[in-house]
């Protein structure tokens, strides 16, 4: 077990360097803490169906990293929306210390599972918010707040659009991790745009070294302030996407 896990770090260490997100050993130390809690609590409840070191490793802690090169330095306000297990809010947090992050999820359980990973990993100014994205994106202490809104999850773009920009100050930016179809859904997403206040920036191509993923960020600057009827609930957002 010992030897597995340093594989892991070891692993961490080198496809980060890779990526140009270089780790302290603290931080090496924080993921591979992560990882542990990760795996045990998944005994317990549905985290993740992955659950190979090696996996973890790179299909969610080196995935979410895929975004730290974007977002550059500094104390940026960022909210992961639908953030499952941590995803890719926590990696983001670790890498880059000095955000404020708010992660936002709709199960209770992996509330308290995300606020014991900020205790043992000893994370600062990280909210841990239960609630749902439609019910989030009204309440006027999180609409049009955040630098940054980031999402790893499933849905098609127009969806996202309008359960994550509601999240984002004017001059802001949603950041989606996409799989390859990001394009099409991109195309799908101008009418959304349009009635959200977004403007796509840039799809950017990422690379996860070890992988043959082909994963996409997509970039949409938030330029005019989101409407107040959006979003909308969700049996609406999933039945007529805009």
């Amino acid at each position: 077990m010992e030897k597995n896990r340093q594989n892991a770090a070891a692993l961490l260490t080198d496809c980060c360097e890779k990526m140009g997100v270089p780790l302290a050993e603290e931080q090496t130390r924080q993921f591979m803490a992560y990882l542990v809690l990760l795996l045990e609590w998944n005994e317990k409840m549905n985290l993740t169906a992955i659950t190979e070191e090696r996996e973890v490793v790179l299909k969610h802690f080196a995935d979410s990293l895929s975004l730290a090169p974007a977002i550059g330095q500094g104390a940026l306000s960022v909210i992961d929306v639908g953030t499952g297990a941590g995803f890719p809010g926590l990696p983001l947090k670790i890498a880059r210390p000095e955000i404020r992050l708010t992660l936002l999820d709709s199960l209770q359980k992996r509330i308290g599972f995300l606020e014991e990973v900020t205790a043992q990993l000893g994370l600062e100014n990280v909210s841990c918010i239960h609630s749902r994205a439609e019910d989030g994106g009204q309440n006027p202490a999180y609409r049009e707040q955040f630098d940054l809104c980031v999402s790893r999850a499933v849905a098609a773009l127009p969806i996202l659009l309008e359960y994550c920009l509601p999240f984002v100050k004017v001059g802001g930016y949603f950041a989606a991790l996409k799989g390859p179809d990001a394009e099409a859904e991109a195309a799908e997403s101008r009418t959304a745009l349009e009635k959200l206040g977004g403007r796509l920036t840039e799809i950017r191509d990422v690379d996860i070294p070890g992988t043959d993923l082909a994963h996409k960020l997509v970039f949409i600057e938030k330029t005019a302030p989101t409407p107040p009827q959006y979003p909308r609930k969700a049996g609406k957002i999933g039945k007529k996407p805009l």
